[in-house]
């Protein structure tokens, strides 16, 4: 066990920021790690898109399956493993976040429901084939080396993710569009969250930085969600304790460091009435 959890970086296979493959009939089994990672990061979005076949992962302690025609797609940041492939036919895509727009970020980044595999019907399954076969044509070094050539990739990439968040927001019945306000503001107030969490631990704090009372937001959040503000940042904080107690050496006194606590004590104390028992405990649970 590292140290760290690894977090790897499309940098090391390709300096585009891009990568797309093709797969058929592949199989792997539980001895074998999914792409030979084990349990790691990415600092990419991973859509992968399964023409049939079946396909399980680890995502955050929670495993995941996917079917047949299905599509599911891995948030940068988001700790992961694969466990099995049986016979999967599909295709993988990997994209640096900074190339995707934020229409489609905003789909995948600001939901409120868990993120899961979603069945697709033949006639998607014929589009989304279409336009990867479309993408792999031209992610060529010709293509790549004109500023015309990858603009007409980066649009290829554009169309396949948009269909996803297109899928996404179907399958959930999410319409940002024509959200009310406090759904809006829920959803602006969990992107903070998930990117402040480590220095900011109050709904006051929280409250202030989106310019409302702290009575507001809390009414707002509850409302929405049926958890407090403090219930989510909380979750934020757990999930990556988590993560580090399962998947690295640091101490629990380092981990606490790490997540913005300077008293570890009081990190373990909090750990410990969310969870039901104490870090180390956890630790030991997840190691056996």
């Amino acid at each position: 066990m590292k140290q760290s959890i690894p977090t790897y970086d499309l940098s090391s296979i390709t300096q585009h920021g891009i990568l797309i493959e093709r797969i058929e009939k592949r199989t792997i089994s539980t001895v074998d790690n999914l792409f030979d990672k084990g349990i790691h990061r990415d600092s990419h979005y991973i859509f992968t898109f399964l023409e049939s076949g079946r396909a399980r992962m680890m995502v955050d302690f929670k495993v995941v399956e996917a079917r047949d025609a299905a599509l599911f797609f891995l948030l940068p940041g988001q700790v992961h493993e694969g466990i099995l492939m049986e016979e999967v036919t599909g295709w993988f895509v990997a994209v640096k976040a900074d190339l995707l727009p934020d229409a489609v970020r905003s789909v995948f980044e600001e939901s409120l429901v868990d993120i899961q595999p979603v069945s697709i019907d033949k006639s998607w399954v014929e589009k989304l084939r279409a336009c990867a076969g479309m993408l792999r044509m031209s992610y060529t070094e010709e293509m790549l080396a004109s500023k015309e050539g990858f603009l007409v990739i980066h649009s290829l990439i554009n169309a396949f993710t948009g269909m996803y968040a297109m899928i996404f927001l179907k399958e959930n019945s999410v319409e940002i569009s024509n959200e009310s306000r406090a759904a809006q503001l829920t959803r602006t107030f969990r992107i903070l969250v998930r990117k402040e969490f480590k220095t900011m631990k109050s709904p006051s704090a929280y409250a202030e930085a989106l310019n409302i009372s702290r009575g507001y937001l809390t009414d707002v959040i509850r409302e929405v969600t049926g958890r407090s503000a403090q219930y989510w940042i909380h979750q934020e904080v757990l999930i990556e304790a988590k993560r580090l107690l399962s998947f690295t050496h640091l101490t629990i006194k380092e981990i606490a460091y790490e997540l913005g606590y300077s008293d570890h004590a009081y990190f373990s104390r909090l750990f410990g009435k969310v969870e039901g028992f104490p870090p180390s405990e956890f630790r030991d649970k997840t190691r056996q």
